[in-house]
């Protein structure tokens, strides 16, 4: 992959990866038709953003599929507004991330069916995996609050969130953040497999097998200050796209 070396080169950049971000998604069967988001900041730019024209389905997503927004969800100009609509909940949630987390480069929010599953558990994700074990004391959780239109609930949203890049919305699915694309892609990944265990698990009716507090503060700690993991992560991700590859026709539209 060629470095940008201009600010269109940058977001035509950015805008491939996102696209491929989003089939990616619906590759590992993430997806909810067309609703969820992935959202991406602009590098260099005043708080632009891209995310989804609401109603393509993530299978579908091209580079010229994505909307350029501001913080605010409005339209940057240049754009056809009969081609850009967004789904104005869905950026709520995202907003309020991109808002007070700049060190955040891609939000991504699913409602897979093993994620809203451990949203309703009151316990929340066990620390039962490594999987689960790699966000232990790293994730926020949320009440739910109803379709999220109301402004106010992204200070609550930030809040709830914390210093951490993942969260439950409780009775609504989950939430994953990187430092880049590559590393949102990493923690979704981590966070869904490690709901799908759980649901397994717990599905089995027999006694759970939990390691001891200092075992999981150990593998806590290992899956966040270990200055590899943004490597592996970057590895992980070229892995993925190439997965792309014999699914898209299109695919010089999506990755370079």
């Amino acid at each position: 992959m060629s470095i940008p070396s201009s600010p269109s080169d940058i977001e035509i950049q950015t805008r491939r990866d996102l696209a491929a971000f989003y089939r990616l998604v619906a590759h590992f069967r993430m997806t909810d038709l067309i609703d969820t988001h992935i959202s991406a900041r602009i590098p260099g730019t005043a708080d632009h953003f891209l995310i989804n024209r609401y109603g393509v389905l993530f299978e579908e997503m091209r580079p010229q599929d994505l909307v350029k927004i501001d913080i605010e969800g409005h339209l940057i100009a240049g754009q056809d507004p009969a081609k850009s609509r967004v789904n104005v909940a869905g950026f709520t949630i995202h907003s309020a991330i991109h808002a007070a987390r700049h060190d955040l480069a891609c939000v991504i929010h699913t409602h897979t069916a093993d994620g809203i599953a451990v949203s309703c558990q009151a316990e929340g994700l066990l620390p039962i995996s490594q999987h689960a074990l790699k966000f232990y004391n790293r994730i926020g959780y949320h009440d739910y609050e109803g379709v999220a239109l109301d402004l106010d609930e992204r200070a609550r949203l930030v809040r709830s969130l914390g210093p951490h890049d993942v969260m439950i919305l409780r009775n609504h699915g989950l939430v994953a953040a990187g430092t880049s694309i590559a590393k949102a892609f990493h923690n979704i990944m981590f966070l869904e497999r490690a709901c799908q265990a759980q649901v397994k698990a717990l599905s089995g009716g027999r006694p759970l097998s939990m390691p001891s507090e200092e075992v999981c503060q150990r593998a806590g700690d290992q899956g966040a200050d270990r200055p590899e993991v943004e490597e592996i992560a970057q590895l992980g991700w070229q892995a993925a796209l190439r997965l792309l590859k014999p699914l898209q026709n299109n695919l010089n539209e999506t990755v370079s």
